[in-house]
């Protein structure tokens, strides 16, 4: 069965799609012993040899979702030139995995991580509209004025961000510290912690709680679990190998 280059290194774990689309680009990705650099080729797995960076590409047909309670200090990226700790050392299983969106180095959390591209794909884009929910400790009192403001949409650079629910949990006015409860449906880059300085506050500490009603409550930091198929199906995604 035929399918493109890149959407088949994706399903196995390489990277997400669009990476995938980079490293063809680079020319690090063979077929049948030649350089491939051309987007949208497609290629039959049962029958071609599929090389990335020197190595052969196995077709691995079972697909594996994990949830994540990502720890501060660990970095999204499945390749690392820094030699900064990465989220998939947590995990010890013989299959490649890759994140499904990113959290910054210094925000812990709701991480999901599979070796499914479609899934990926799905996730991450923007019209799909997957809710995260954040909890976010910020430096000073949080008027209602900055609260509708962080609601309605609030200007961030180049752009502005879509209507957000924003709850207030705690005040403390004697440590002049807020703590609320944002949900966003966007995956802008570093989004919540741009989010609160353009309302002048300072993120203290910044935890994803849950991706759409996936939380991560009961899964002690650093630690992982498969996701169950009730789940999956929750985020609106059908796996492949489930469609009939």
């Amino acid at each position: 069965m035929e399918e493109r280059l890149q959407k088949y290194l994706a399903n196995q774990g390489i990277a997400s799609r669009r990476k995938c689309e980079e490293y063809i680009l680079q020319g690090k990705v063979k077929v049948n012993g030649n350089v491939q650099k051309t987007l949208g080729v497609k290629i039959n797995p049962e029958v071609d040899n599929i090389e990335f960076e020197g190595k052969q590409v196995m077709a691995n047909t079972q697909k594996v979702y994990i949830l994540l309670n990502k720890p501060i200090g660990y970095v999204t990226t499945v390749k690392e030139q820094f030699h900064r700790d990465k989220v998939t050392d947590l995990i010890n299983l013989p299959i490649k995995l890759v994140p499904v969106g990113r959290l910054d180095m210094y925000t812990s959390g709701a991480l999901i991580l599979t070796n499914d591209g479609d899934f990926v794909y799905y996730i991450t884009h923007p019209k799909h509209e997957v809710e995260k929910t954040y909890t976010v400790t910020l430096k000073g009192i949080v008027t209602a004025e900055e609260k509708e403001k962080l609601e309605k949409g609030i200007k961030i650079e180049d752009y502005t961000t879509k209507p957000a629910q924003v709850k207030i949990l705690k005040i403390d006015e004697e440590k002049q510290i807020s703590r609320l409860a944002i949900t966003i449906h966007e995956g802008k880059n570093r989004q919540v912690r741009k989010m609160c300085e353009a309302i002048h506050k300072k993120v203290l500490a910044l935890h994803r709680a849950k991706i759409q009603n996936i939380s991560v409550k009961n899964l002690k930091i650093g630690t992982w679990r498969y996701l169950t198929q009730k789940e999956i199906q929750s985020l609106g995604y059908t796996p492949l190998q489930d469609k009939k």
